[in-house]
């Protein structure tokens, strides 16, 4: 299924799909359905790119230095798994497409808001919809509500503190003993923000979305990069 023709009515959750991924299989998944959104002439990923985007130091928490076998082993994983498929290439190396639409049974906003969660991990609903916005529109909080509330009530999303301000997010892939420290960890409360930690978080807001917007750039950077490999190489 590709960018344009996935589905964007999931009213209703459906028998589970999906299952726990490990933290590879979580950055992998992550960057194929990045990359599908971010640099679509440059998609479906060969495996060399697909471990460029891995290991690449913006969008990415913890930072990662995989190696391409390393990282054909996840992807092999995800295979089995039903999330990922490999598809022929132009002649000279195999690429690869994820299944996220199917797999999780989610539409494009979805697995955009999905995909930042798999890349960075845990974070507030104000620097999610701030990242998320580069792959998909996404205007304000408002717009991010319903986005939020289906992925909770398909368990593809858990909240890690109270709702308000400030509250904190993460996806719902991780193993059980993985989202139990999560959860031991995460704050128990919210606090109503003195005038200070408003102009603390509008600012911190700002910076998250011009690095929103410098991912942006560095992904058309890759896409024109790609463009100049393939013509040099034809």
């Amino acid at each position: 299924m590709n960018e344009a023709s996935a589905d964007t009515n999931n009213d209703s959750a459906p028998d589970r799909t999906w299952s726990p991924l490990n933290p590879a299989q979580r950055r992998v998944f992550g960057v194929l359905i990045e990359k599908a959104k971010t640099t679509p002439d440059a998609y479906p990923l060969t495996l060399n790119a697909t471990t460029t985007g891995c290991n690449q130091k913006s969008n990415r928490a913890p930072q990662t230095d995989y190696e391409t076998d390393d990282v054909q082993e996840t992807l092999d994983s995800l295979r089995q798994l039903g999330a990922v498929v490999e598809v022929q290439g132009d002649g000279r190396a195999a690429k690869f497409r994820h299944r996220a639409y199917d797999w999780l049974s989610v539409d494009k906003t979805e697995a955009a808001v999905l995909a930042e969660l798999l890349l960075r991990g845990p974070q507030t609903l104000g620097e999610l919809r701030s990242r998320a916005a580069r792959m998909e529109a996404i205007v304000d909080l408002n717009a991010l509500r319903p986005i939020v509330d289906a992925l909770l009530s398909k368990q593809l999303m858990v909240e890690l503190s109270p709702p308000g301000r400030g509250q904190v997010v993460t996806h719902g892939l991780y193993g059980e003993e993985e989202m139990a420290r999560l959860q031991k960890d995460a704050p128990q409360s919210t606090t109503t923000p003195t005038r200070s930690q408003t102009t603390t978080n509008s600012t911190s807001e700002r910076i998250t979305s011009l690095e929103a917007e410098l991912s942006t750039l560095r992904d058309r950077v890759e896409i024109l990069e790609t463009r100049i490999e393939s013509w040099e190489s034809a």
